[in-house]
This record gives C-alpha cells, sequence and structure tokens, in this order.
C-alpha cells in the first residue's frame, strides 16, 4: 500500500513539474540567447511581407491591406499574376513582381486558404521519410509545387534577369504553406544556376514568413546564407515537429493536438530529434521577433533576435493564446515595420559605414561555418562540411565578380543566342536525376551524382 502511494506521489510531482515547465515556457525563450539582429538584416523584411500581401489583393490600383505610410508596390512592375484557376491546384496563388528601387525579381507566393481542398491535398502528399533530395529529406507535396512553379516561370525569371543587366537578386518569398514552396524553389534554383542564364548564389534570396517545416536539419542548416526565415513570438507552425498532414488534418481539434505534441517532446531526448534524418525544419536563418514576455501583459516594442541554431531550434510547442494569432502575416509586418522603426531611432543613422557593413557580412559568413561545424560535431546526418559550402561560396562569388567585369556587347550577344534557343527546361526530367528508385518504391538520392550542376 505505502509503495503505491509513494508511486502516486513521484507521478503527480513528476506531472506537476512538467506542467510547470510547459505553462511558463513562452516563446522568447527560443532566442533568449541569440544576438540581435541589425537595420541592414531586418530591413527587407516588411517589404517583403507588403509583396506577400499583395498576392491576397484583389486590386493592386486600390490596396485593402497597405498601412499609412508604408511601403506600396507599383503595379505596373508586377510581371505575372497566377490564380488558383491558373495552377489548377498545383500551387498555391503567386505573383512575379520586379521591384526596380531594391533591384530584386521577387516571386511571391501565399499561404494556405482553409476553403481550398487543393491546399490541404499538396499538404496531405507527404510520409516521413517519403522524399529525399539533395542529401536530405523535403516534404515530398511542396517539392512538387515548387517543380511546377518553375517549369511554368523558370523562363521569365531568365529573361527578367538577363534584361535587368544580371544585377538583379532573384528573390523566393512565401508565407505559411508558400514559405515551404519559396524554400525548396531557393533549394532548387541554387542547385542548377546555369538554368537560369548562370545566376550567382549570393544573388539567390529566400524570405521564409511564419516558414512550415520542411527540410531536414542538414539542409535547414547547409542553405542559411540564402534562405531567412522570420518568426514572430509563438508561431505555433515553425514548432510543430509533427508532420503537416496530421496538423491539418486536425485542425478542428488543434488545442489537443498541440497539448499532445508537448507532452511526447518532452520525454524525446535531444540527441534522438538531432540524429533523425527524417525529421523536418524550419528553414534556413532565424530572425524570431520578440515583443511579449512572462507574466507581463500587452505587447511591448518589438526585437529581432537572429541566430543559425542547431540545437533546440524551436522544437517546443507554446501554449499561448497568441500561438495562433502569430501566425498572420498583417501581424508580422506590423511588428516588424515597428522593430525596424525602433532600430533606426535608436542607430540614429540608417547608413552604416562601409566598413562596419563589411565586417557585418563576415560575421554573418562566420556563423554559417560555425553552424555547420557545430551540424558535423553532432553528427548530424549528412550534414555538409564547412571546406564544401566555404568552396561553393567562393565559386559562387568569383563567377559573380567575373559576370560584373564583362562588357554590354557580351551581355548582349549571350541574351541574343539563348533567345535563338527554343528549347525549354524541364525541371522535373532536371530533379530527376537526383533520384532513383529503391526496392520498396521510394525515391532516393542517387550517392554517385554531384548535386550542384
Amino acid at each position: 500500500m505505502s509503495l503505491a502511494c509513494g508511486a502516486e506521489c513521484v507521478l503527480c510531482v513528476g506531472c506537476s513539474r512538467w506542467m510547470w515547465k510547459r505553462c511558463t515556457y513562452v516563446g522568447s525563450d527560443d532566442s533568449a540567447t541569440w544576438p540581435l539582429a541589425t537595420p541592414e538584416e531586418l530591413e527587407p523584411i516588411p517589404r517583403i511581407c507588403r509583396v506577400i500581401l499583395a498576392v491576397y489583393e484583389e486590386d493592386l490600383n486600390i490596396p485593402k491591406y497597405a498601412p499609412p505610410g508604408g511601403y506600396r508596390m507599383d503595379p505596373s512592375c508586377v510581371v505575372k499574376r497566377v490564380t488558383y484557376e491558373q495552377t489548377q491546384g498545383r500551387a498555391p496563388p503567386y505573383i512575379i513582381y520586379v521591384d526596380h528601387a531594391a533591384q530584386e525579381i521577387i516571386i511571391s507566393i501565399r499561404g494556405l486558404n482553409l476553403v481550398k481542398e487543393s491546399d490541404y491535398k499538396m499538404l496531405l502528399d507527404n510520409r516521413l521519410g517519403q522524399q529525399m533530395f539533395d542529401g536530405g529529406y523535403v516534404h515530398h507535396g511542396l517539392l512538387k509545387s515548387a517543380v511546377w512553379i518553375l517549369n511554368q516561370e523558370s523562363e521569365t525569371l531568365k529573361r527578367l534577369w538577363l534584361e535587368n543587366g544580371k544585377r538583379y537578386k532573384m528573390v523566393f518569398v512565401g508565407h505559411s504553406l508558400g514559405s515551404g514552396v519559396a524554400a525548396l524553389l531557393a533549394i532548387i534554383v541554387v542547385n542548377h544556376r546555369e538554368k537560369l542564364g548562370g545566376i550567382p548564389r549570393n544573388l539567390v534570396r529566400c524570405y521564409a514568413v511564419a516558414p512550415a517545416r520542411c527540410v531536414s536539419l542538414n539542409l535547414a542548416v547547409k542553405y542559411a546564407d540564402i534562405i531567412h526565415s522570420v518568426i514572430l513570438q509563438d508561431d505555433f507552425l515553425p514548432r510543430t515537429p509533427t508532420p503537416l498532414e496530421d496538423i491539418f488534418g486536425s485542425i478542428f481539434c488543434l488545442p489537443c493536438l498541440m497539448f499532445l505534441i508537448c507532452l511526447r517532446d518532452t520525454f524525446l531526448p535531444e540527441h534522438r530529434k538531432l540524429r533523425d534524418p527524417r525529421r523536418l525544419y524550419a528553414p534556413g536563418r532565424m530572425y524570431h521577433i520578440v515583443e511579449r514576455k512572462f507574466c507581463r501583459c500587452g505587447r511591448y516594442p518589438p526585437e529581432v533576435r537572429t541566430a543559425i541554431p542547431v540545437e533546440g531550434r524551436f522544437e517546443h510547442i507554446v501554449l499561448s493564446c497568441n500561438a495562433t494569432s502569430d501566425h498572420a502575416i498583417i501581424w508580422i509586418e506590423r511588428e516588424a515595420q515597428k522593430a525596424l522603426d525602433r532600430m533606426k531611432e535608436s542607430s540614429k543613422t540608417t547608413t552604416p559605414p562601409l566598413e562596419q557593413r563589411m565586417v557585418r557580412q563576415e560575421t554573418l559568413e562566420k556563423e554559417h561555418v560555425a553552424a555547420l561545424e557545430k551540424a558535423v560535431s553532432l553528427n548530424v546526418p549528412h550534414a555538409a562540411t564547412p571546406t564544401e559550402e566555404t568552396r561553393e561560396e567562393s565559386v559562387a562569388t568569383t563567377s559573380h565578380d567575373q559576370n560584373e567585369e564583362s562588357t554590354l556587347d557580351q551581355d548582349e550577344r549571350s541574351s541574343r543566342s539563348e533567345s535563338k534557343s527554343s528549347t525549354r527546361t524541364n525541371w522535373d526530367e532536371l530533379v530527376e536525376k537526383l533520384f532513383t528508385r529503391s526496392e520498396s518504391g521510394h525515391l532516393v538520392l542517387k550517392k554517385d551524382i554531384n548535386i550542384v550542376q
């Protein structure tokens, strides 16, 4: 009898301790040790959010979501607008926009539409460990959507980049569901840059706003130099390790599901999570907008912290009433703009010296190498070595310098020769080269193929 009472006491103490830890865990704990982002790093984010919101607008000349005094798009610079009717469920709606002021060619992809069956089918088209790609695992349905978009738009993107003197950045942006598609678009393009006119790696960017967990840990770290994930405080989606098809299949009981995820992950060892190559994560470098504190009501002046985490990469669900509202693109845009304005006021200057910007760029590169080294030291499966990543980056930089030194006549000749070619890149075949069929019928990566074409 006394043994049973003792066991009950231990169980009660353990459950009470777990409940206390989970209920007192706040979103700001994930990035408590991270350094603050600089205004230069944060500057594109509010503008990028506005471009994403443009996909939701019915008429860009009379925008519903444009904040007073904020960034406004030029409707005449929208090259293409694609709706659900045109994608036929193969991809979310998107727009292609050329921002001449920022010198960027942007493809912007909208988030999940709760009333569209095709979006759910895209999320359900995945199983744990089904799709291996580029030495890691990715979400199968989102990869298919990215390949479909490239089949439709790669020639347009290539033409726009060549027409603008090979100087503009190629920027892929998306929110929620669209963020996963945008991240995989960036990864495919970086591995096949010659198919878009030989664009250098350092001119490819991706901004994943409220990102879905769509890549394995080694890919999340490997592409941290080109993919930037933006997360507002307690957002549930980047923290949910449960496959997306299970989450949205239980959307009407989401609080119950989140509680069960918390219970399960509390007792799952960290080393077991890290060494599971099939476990998906939010991609790239993380920018965490923090605006609430423990045991304090209301929103505080936001600050933005940044890092390339390997361990503890947004692993814990936050039991918060803001877990779903922080996922909204409108809130993210507003809080990012507030944080940027606050940074500019505190720094008293919007344009730092060139030397300071160069030092910051070197710091970011060192952080990327350090993250790669940490992934290797923790035995993360398929982790890229820093020497491989550094060599690829140096090749991209050299290629970019050579492009800038080329003459206008050479550019014109290459443009004419490329325009004469009538062959259209088949991205299905291009991506298929990275896979082979295993005996079980699943797609796996070929071991002897050079991934970087």
